[in-house]
């Protein structure tokens, strides 16, 4: 559609003079723009699509950026980014270079805290709160988070410290469950204003006073008074829990009935304690039919939840001749789902767990067939963890997918209530390394360091998905330690479904290509980039060696030590962080060992690495073939020279 009023606005203080009518004119373009760019170039979409209306009344009322809005996770933050002077560099969003798909504190003073784990916002925003104090500052803060992040702890021990502390501070529930609370309706609606309204408070809280006041039965009559309050609220609204909290709860109320919204945040924006604003969403409104049954708009809105790019903007010819040209293989993802019910059918002491992402670990097909062993319990990573140990602790063999970056939240679970207690859960951690578009929240930098620290824990990476299933099923056999899978969000290369598993001794290494001159120990999917560099150094004259290093801890002392005494060069490579990474162990072992020769350790820098695809980052940082080749050049003393073999 033709844009009139989005394109002039650079800031929320464009907007402040605006009138309803044409703050719901907004609205639509901000509805219109967001699926015309998101759908062109992908991205996260049904999400910010819940809470244009909502978005739009936050910057109306209240006084951003002297004012603080923090987002939990950011998914909801397009239209924020778009009315925060950022309309002209939207089409970059989660592109190279270009926008992050989060909020981010260096991109915008108005994004005050950035997030792209969940169930954060609460606790980020009261530290803000009490920072206002600390100060002697006057501004208002307001958290907004979604009933999905609401299912994290994190969540709940932020409002306990909220309601202790008492101070002015606004968490809006956005609700876009998949069907419309009985409450809402004329009497729920009526109440809200009633409750919401500034003469309202006025007046309870002077009636208050003067009960506090009486010369008899003081106690009496205010037991009295909140008895009937708290009788009528929890009648009417669901709110009785958060007013037992310390907070003030107001709503449910309509989020896309913009003129409700911005007069309840305007009647409620000063009240001098913390306030829970419950709204009603639906996400991936304007895209998604709101006349379907619930399961229809369920399936739908995790459709939309983020779309791939429609195909407007082509490919170059070449890399679409190389897609047609090349036979699918499966993602590391899908080849995952496919193994979890393989294992099942086979084995019935098994279960999947995973933390409210059945989607991106590839478990839909497991949560179909085997809906009694299958568990989602929300973004809770660290209670996923301690329940899985407790089902290992009974015989049951439970397998844990949690994203690489999102099992961080869940550290001490795994090594006060799994590792210490020997219990043989099995940790499949999908988007290991570079997790693309999404950026540094969600590359998986850290695992390999973080887990090869943790006692009795045995930690691997698969080259391709027929050696994922070796894996699975090795670490089955194992039980009385941990046993960590780590993959990326990648093709997995080679997976044979009617493939046979293969029982893989602990801690070895295989030898994937001979050579004399320089040894590459490779890990995951890198292995294949160091075959490609080792047979394009044959035109040189060198010849080198490449290992395939699956079981990251424990290794393979035998193998190394061959190497050792077999080469004065070796080049180690993997999708991890460098310091502490698989890199750093056999650096170790090599320097207690006597290793007199060379050793370049390949892998993520001592730094946040941006957003981009997988190929665009892994070449920037050295880590595709043309980056191996010349570091290689480089250890064999040949002039370095710029190479292009992609």
């Amino acid at each position: 559609m033709s844009l009139k009023i989005l394109p002039n606005i650079s800031s929320p203080e464009d907007i402040r003079s605006f009138s309803i009518k044409e703050l719901q004119e907004l609205c639509i373009e901000l509805r219109s723009h967001t699926i015309e760019t998101i759908t062109e170039i992908g991205g996260h979409l049904a999400p910010t699509l819940g809470v244009i209306e909502l978005t739009v009344a936050l910057h109306y009322v209240f006084n951003t950026p002297k004012d603080k809005l923090v987002w939990d996770v950011g998914h909801q933050g397009y239209a924020h980014k778009l009315l925060t002077g950022r309309f002209e560099e939207f089409p970059t969003i989660r592109q190279f270079k270009g926008l992050s798909g989060f909020l981010k504190r260096s991109e915008s003073e108005y994004d005050v805290i950035g997030a792209g784990h969940a169930s954060t916002s609460i606790s980020a925003a009261l530290g803000i709160a009490e920072a206002r104090q600390q100060l002697k500052e006057d501004f208002r803060v307001a958290a907004i988070i979604g009933d999905g992040s609401m299912t994290g702890g994190l969540a709940f021990e932020g409002i306990n410290n909220a309601g202790h502390l008492g101070k002015q501070f606004l968490v809006i529930l956005n609700d876009n469950e998949m069907s419309i609370s009985p409450n809402v309706g004329a009497i729920s609606t009526y109440f809200t204003r009633l409750i919401s309204n500034p003469l309202y408070n006025k007046v309870r809280n002077e009636f208050w006073d003067l009960t506090g006041r009486l010369p008899i039965a003081k106690s009496t009559t205010r037991t009295l008074i909140k008895k009937v309050e708290e009788s009528l609220k929890s009648l009417i609204v669901p709110g009785i829990l958060f007013d037992e909290l310390g907070f003030r709860y107001f709503g449910p109320i309509d989020g896309h009935d913009l003129d409700m919204v911005v007069n309840t945040l305007d009647n409620i924006k000063d009240i001098q304690n913390p306030v829970l604003l419950h709204i009603l969403t639906k996400k991936g409104k304007g895209m998604v039919s709101l006349n379907m049954n619930n399961r229809e708009y369920h399936e739908d809105a995790v459709k939309f939840h983020a779309v791939k790019p429609n195909g407007k903007a082509k490919p170059s010819e070449k890399i679409e001749k190389k897609i047609n040209s090349e036979k699918p293989v499966p993602s590391f993802q899908d080849v995952f789902g496919k193994l979890s019910c393989e294992i099942a059918r086979n084995r019935d002491d098994t279960v999947c767990i995973t933390a409210a992402m059945r989607e991106g670990t590839g478990l839909v097909p497991y949560s179909k067939e085997f809906p009694d062993r299958y568990y989602d319990v929300g973004i809770a990573e660290g209670h996923g963890v301690t329940f899985a140990s407790g089902l290992a602790s009974q015989g049951i063999r439970p397998i844990a997918a949690i994203y690489s970056t999102f099992l961080q939240r869940a550290y001490d679970h795994i090594i006060h209530d799994c590792a210490i207690q020997h219990l043989p859960v099995i940790f499949c951690m999908d988007r290991s390394g570079i997790a693309g578009e999404d950026g540094p929240t969600h590359h998986g930098a850290l695992d390999i360091a973080y887990l090869r620290c943790v006692q009795d824990m045995i930690v691997t990476a698969p080259k391709n998905g027929n050696e994922f299933r070796h894996l699975l099923y090795t670490a089955l056999n194992i039980n009385d330690k941990p046993f960590s899978i780590r993959y990326p969000k990648a093709s997995s290369v080679i997976f044979d479904e009617a493939g046979q598993m293969e029982l893989l001794p602990i801690g070895s290494w295989e030898t994937c290509r001979q050579g004399k001159d320089i040894a590459i120990l490779a890990v995951g999917p890198m292995v294949y980039y160091a075959i490609e560099a080792a047979n394009k150094l044959e035109d040189r004259g060198i010849s080198a060696e490449v290992v395939n290093c699956r079981f990251i801890k424990p290794m393979d002392t035998s193998c190394l030590d061959n190497i050792r005494s077999r080469f004065s060069k070796i080049i180690t490579i993997e999708e991890g962080i460098i310091n502490g990474g698989f890199g750093d162990g056999v650096s170790a072992w090599l320097l207690e060992n006597s290793f007199s020769g060379r050793l370049k350790r390949l892998g993520l820098p001592d730094e946040f690495v941006e957003h981009g695809s997988r190929d665009q980052i892994l070449s920037m940082l050295g880590l595709d073939v043309n980056g191996l080749l010349n570091t290689i050049y480089d250890m064999v003393d040949e002039k370095k020279e710029s190479h292009n073999y992609k």
